[in-house]
Order: C-alpha cells, then sequence, then structure tokens
C-alpha cells in the first residue's frame, strides 16, 4: 500500500473543493435563468409588467452578475448580497402595501436604510483599510 504525501492529498482536496464550488456555480445560475424565464413567461401570460416585475428581474440579474464575479474572482463580494436584500425589501414593500400598516412600512424602510449604510460602511473599509489575500494582492471587489 502506497503512502500519499501531505501535500499531494491537499493539492487533490483542494481542487475537489473547487469542482464543488464550480458546479454549484452552476446550478445556482441555471436556476436563477429558469427563474427569471418562468417569470417572463408570466408576465407575457398575464400580458401586463408592473414594477413588481422589474424589480424581480433586476434580484434575477444581479445574481447572475454576482455569479459572475465570484467564477472570475473566486469570491463573492459582500456588497452585492446586501444589494439582492435592499430591492427584494422594496419590493416585498410594494407587493404588500395593503396589508402593511405605518409602523411595518417604517420598519422596513428603516431596514433598507440600514442595508445602504451596511454597503457605505463596507465601501469605506475596503477603500481605506484594503486587505490582501492568500495570493499577496489587494482586494478591491467588495
Amino acid at each position: 500500500m502506497t503512502e500519499f504525501s501531505t501535500p499531494t492529498v491537499k493539492r487533490h482536496a483542494l481542487r475537489l473543493i473547487s469542482l464543488i464550488e464550480h458546479a454549484g456555480l452552476l446550478i445556482v445560475l441555471a436556476a436563477t435563468i429558469v427563474a427569471a424565464a418562468q417569470e417572463i413567461l408570466a408576465m407575457f401570460d398575464n400580458r401586463r409588467v408592473g414594477v413588481t416585475d422589474l424589480l424581480l428581474l433586476f434580484i434575477y440579474l444581479e445574481i447572475v452578475t454576482m455569479s459572475a464575479v465570484y467564477w472570475r474572482a473566486g469570491r463573492l463580494p459582500v456588497r452585492m448580497p446586501l444589494y439582492i436584500a435592499m430591492v427584494a425589501m422594496a419590493r416585498h414593500m410594494m407587493l404588500e402595501t395593503q396589508a402593511f400598516d405605518a409602523l411595518s412600512a417604517i420598519a422596513q424602510a428603516f431596514a433598507i436604510l440600514l442595508l445602504a449604510v451596511a454597503v457605505l460602511v463596507v465601501r469605506y473599509g475596503h477603500i481605506r483599510m484594503p486587505y490582501t489575500d492568500e495570493g499577496g494582492g489587494s482586494n478591491r471587489l467588495s
């Protein structure tokens, strides 16, 4: 029985993890494309396009963009999920306008404001205090 060297095992494990990441990313991308196509078909069936439909398509577009960035850079920028969350909350507020009381609307608007502040804090932190990744380069994606 041959003994495996630690660097060889580590290299194969990292390759396996990378394959799993890429497979998962392809699944997310394919599911997003299917969901966007379903939404477009629903708009055709309804013969109506509303602002909430457009916001949902923007959410799908942001997920595709986030997947592309992750594919190229190998890491997920923190700001992109924050953008998606803001658009999703705005869409939810538009869909549920009759079910909201004033306090709920104010609370959700405040939550969107907090997400926007989080984006600014993350952006400011990356500009003022950049960090280097494992490869030694500066991370300017987030």
